[in-house]
């Protein structure tokens, strides 16, 4: 069968095509001329080119841009408000803060919070208060680059409406940016484009004639488009630097058509980079998804979040902690030799490193992933410390107080105590004042043996019933 080809030209989906001219460049949108004005256009990246015009041609985000969503209401009645995009890179921040200065009768002044110091700040907002009533959008990349005093200078014009603020971050605001202004703004979460919204940046790019590739004759074989959309991690700057690198590094052939097979494809985007970051949302979001996976008994899914993690350089310690945290919280009684093989881990990892360490770290993972699940000690114990905080701290009585110094006889301490000589004579004897039941053993694993043993022990008190702490 006869390999399917993409031919640029062709317009493969809906809203694609040339969306004509104005894209939003310089520092203020709509002042700025004509596309890459006095430009050479192939001097200007794909991916920069093929930015979207209008709201036509964006694609992906449907969770917040699709008919009847709030920010697409928003744009669509020209109700725009101050926000902060954040998602991972070449998710369409950048591109939807074009969109949304395009789509509505504002002017758009552009910032990068690494370069931008206060006094440019104080610029930009005087500037739109000689503006208006004219709407300024004021668009700050890398927004999680400001400092206090930068964050502080945005909360006046905010409050007063003087600009509309898009920020535009790869972190998650709620880390780096301060109350008073989170409190003005909304916060958006963008995704990494799903594979057939990568698929169709990729096609609309070569079908473009006057801000892609189409006046190029390219012809992308199935197999070479399939690698550059199962490689590119959502990432649609990424897919398009590759395909541009492709177009523009293969020769045409004798009919002059530039014919991108697989290997072209491979050789321009050779490694399928794991998208971790130690410091940021992947370090709380995949080691959170390594343990309710192990939490929900499903080892495969725990295995696929480890080797995210240690792929991505994770402290290998870190790892080892969270597992004998999870063994303790998660497995508890149902399988006491959980916490051992947990330990283990954490120590081998000390003694190996990496890569070595990752053997341990895997079968402890499995170990715990396939255990009995009991949380009763951690509820147990978190019962105790609600009762502590809420004043409930009995005094230590007299029979068990040390009685291991002079004095202590005259003071009465540790009169009355009894040696347990077997387990029925020790538990005839009360430890608190009054009784509180805190430890409720599950039917799991060796806590069915347990769960039998407190029974027995049970019937052998004969003082008040046990206050239940539900």
């Amino acid at each position: 069968m006869a390999e399917r080809r993409y031919e640029a030209g062709s317009d493969p989906g809906e809203g694609g095509g040339s969306a004509g001219k104005g894209c939003f460049v310089g520092t203020e949108a709509g002042e700025s001329g004509e596309l890459f004005a006095e430009e050479r256009i192939e001097h200007v990246s794909l991916a920069r080119r093929r930015r979207p015009l209008d709201l036509a041609d964006y694609v992906g985000q449907g969770h917040i841009m699709s008919e009847g969503r709030l920010l697409r209401r928003a744009i669509e009645s020209d109700r725009i408000f101050s926000m902060i995009l954040y998602g991972p890179p070449g998710c369409g921040k950048t591109s939807l803060g074009n969109v949304i200065a395009g789509a509505t009768r504002s002017t758009l002044v552009m910032l990068n919070a690494v370069e931008a110091r206060v006094s440019d700040l104080r610029t930009a907002v005087a500037t739109a208060r000689v503006r208006a009533p004219k709407r300024t959008i004021l668009f700050i990349d890398e927004v999680h680059r400001f400092n206090k005093a930068q964050q502080d200078v945005l909360l006046a014009p905010l409050e007063n409406d003087v600009v509309t603020m898009i920020g535009a971050t790869v972190e998650n605001p709620f880390f780096y940016l301060n109350q008073a202004v989170l409190s003005r703004v909304h916060v958006f979460e963008l995704r990494p484009l799903a594979s057939d919204e990568i698929r169709t940046v990729l096609l609309r790019a070569l079908a473009d004639g006057d801000r892609g590739l189409g006046d190029y004759s390219v012809e992308l074989a199935d197999a070479a488009l399939d690698h550059i959309v199962d490689n590119s991690l959502g990432d649609a700057r990424k897919a398009l630097a590759a395909l541009e690198l492709a177009a523009l590094s293969t020769p045409p052939d004798r009919n002059g058509v530039i014919r991108i097979g697989l290997s072209a494809a491979k050789e321009c985007l050779r490694q399928r980079v794991v998208r971790y970051d130690r410091d940021g949302d992947s370090h709380y979001d995949v080691a959170s998804a390594l343990i309710k996976s192990v939490r929900g008994s499903q080892p495969d899914a725990a295995l696929h979040w480890i080797a995210r993690m240690m792929e991505g350089g994770e402290d290998p310690r870190f790892i080892a902690r969270r597992l004998v945290i999870a063994a303790s919280e998660d497995v508890g009684l149902a399988d006491p030799g959980a916490l051992e093989v947990a330990v283990a881990a954490a120590r081998a990892t000390e003694m190996l490193g990496m890569p070595e360490a990752r053997y341990a770290l895997a079968e402890a993972v499995v170990y715990l992933a396939t255990a009995p699940k009991s949380r009763s000690c951690a509820d147990a114990i978190a019962r105790a410390s609600e009762d502590i905080g809420n004043g409930v701290a009995f005094e230590v009585p007299g029979h068990l107080r040390s009685a291991g110094y002079k004095g202590a006889e005259r003071l009465g301490h540790g009169e009355g105590y009894q040696l347990p000589a077997s387990e029925a004579e020790g538990r005839a004897q009360e430890y608190m004042p009054e009784r509180r039941r805190y430890y409720r053993p599950g039917n799991r694993g060796y806590e069915r043996e347990v769960r039998e043993r407190m029974k027995e022990w049970d019937g052998a008190l004969t003082s008040a019933p046990t206050e239940d702490r539900t």
